[in-house]
């Protein structure tokens, strides 16, 4: 299963940077070399979460490689510290960028940090080919609406600290 998944994460990130030329533009001198995600300190008491190899096509984007692939190849490595599954996707939703270590091409690197700071998913305008743009409209702000909600309940909890007593 977890190669299905990969490949749908790789699919929806290759469809946001496809409505940006300047993205594909920038990744496409990187044509060949992979990109390794790995979650460094991964609980053992949660199922293994196998690494993302992803390799730059010729057109810019992203497509999933096996990692056998790895020997001989250009690699970027950028490990998440995974050690806390569930605060990492509490520091996500509250827009904070996990820690991460990175090791090789720092070119690539570069890039890969441009498109996470610059490249954004515009669901509004995906749902507005479905549904029409009044109800697209509509459900992004209710979607915007629930996540400021969950947000702000998380930073309450995050403000608390462990076992609800006040971190101040």
């Amino acid at each position: 299963m977890t190669p299905a998944v990969q490949d749908r994460m790789i699919l929806l990130l290759n469809h946001v940077i496809s409505r940006e030329t300047l993205a594909m533009a920038r990744l496409r001198p990187f044509a060949g070399r992979l990109v390794v995600f790995h979650l460094q300190g991964w609980p053992s008491v949660l199922p293994p979460a196998p690494d993302l190899v992803m390799g730059v096509t010729p057109a810019g984007l992203f497509e999933r490689m096996e990692a056998t692939q790895l020997a001989g190849a250009e690699v970027l490595t950028i490990e998440l510290d995974a050690s806390n599954p569930a605060l990492m996707a509490l520091g996500t939703l509250l827009g904070d960028r996990p820690k991460v270590a990175v090791q090789g091409d720092a070119a690539l690197a570069g890039e890969i940090s441009w498109l996470m700071e610059n490249l954004r998913w515009d669901l509004e305008d995906d749902l507005a080919g479905l549904v029409g743009p009044a109800a697209a409209h509509q459900l992004a702000a209710w979607g915007r609406a629930s996540v400021s909600a969950v947000a702000a309940l998380a930073q309450g909890i995050k403000a608390r600290g462990p076992a609800g007593r006040s971190a101040a």
